[in-house]
């Protein structure tokens, strides 16, 4: 078992420097591809800003990550948190009550179709600019994509351990516990890697609308002073969270659905 453990172990490191690798590898050709067409069309930098411009605005603006990449961040966090347990209290009680979910599915999915920057002043008018407006942001982002994945994967259990809860004689509550769920964890894990790419872009767009720090706020500023260098700059610091979040979220995922097919890939 101790044998079994460390084998596990050297392959999970084993994957993770390999995602690591291939992620520096995919931003040096994205940069080099970005300079090469500097040098062809040479575009005005207010348009098309070289690298080492940006690269410099990160330098020249540490305000950048020291306050609105972590204001952001922990928006970014708080949100993915908050959603993901709401989303997955509310795939259990559509599970555990059908009535309640015949009432609430077609209630989220009205919800879904409204557009993200429709509803995002309201919250700003209702929750305050601070950051509780975007967290409810993000929140309300990616609580739909877990708890449509996680409560699709609690009605998809194999009916081989639906009988065996039957033979048990199990409870409705038991059979959610000791069944549906452990067989419904990829599935939700699933709907938490798509969770973690949604959550800050909620953020982000609470910020636009209404802030005083944030990625989406420093953005806004310098867009409208035509600082384009600075804009790109808060965009690599949001693809950086981004991918850092998603890791994050797939280690977590490993952890919890080690059965799952994607994990092992």
């Amino acid at each position: 078992m101790v044998a079994r453990a460390e084998f596990e172990t050297e392959g999970e490191q084993r994957g993770w420097m390999g995602g690591v690798l291939r992620g520096v590898v995919v931003a040096v050709a994205l940069v080099a591809i970005w300079q090469a067409v500097i040098l062809v069309f040479a575009p005005p930098p207010f348009m098309l800003p070289p690298p080492a411009r940006v690269w410099r605005a990160l330098v020249e603006r540490p305000d950048l990550w020291r306050r609105d990449a972590v204001t952001t961040l922990i928006e970014t966090i708080s949100g993915l948190i908050t959603g993901s347990l709401a989303g997955i209290l509310l795939a259990l009680i559509m599970t555990f009550v059908p009535a309640i979910r015949r009432i609430l599915m077609p209630l989220l999915i009205v919800t879904q179709a409204f557009p993200v920057f429709a509803i995002a002043p309201l919250l700003v008018l209702w929750f305050g600019f601070g950051i509780g407006s975007k967290i409810v942001m993000a929140t309300i982002a990616i609580f739909f994509p877990v708890a449509s994945a996680f409560h699709d994967g609690l009605t998809r259990t194999e009916a081989g351990l639906i009988d065996l809860s039957r033979l048990y004689r199990a409870k409705r509550w038991q059979e959610i516990l000791y069944f549906r769920v452990p067989d419904a964890l990829p599935a939700l894990a699933s709907g938490l890697r798509v969770a973690a790419v949604y959550a800050p872009v909620g953020a982000l767009i609470g910020e636009w609308v209404g802030a005083s720090s944030g990625l989406g706020y420093a953005m806004l500023m310098a867009n409208g002073r035509a600082q384009t260098d600075v804009v790109f700059a808060a965009l690599a610091i949001l693809a950086a969270m981004a991918v850092l979040v998603r890791a994050a979220v797939e280690i977590l995922t490993r952890r919890i659905a080690p059965w799952a097919p994607e994990t092992l890939r």
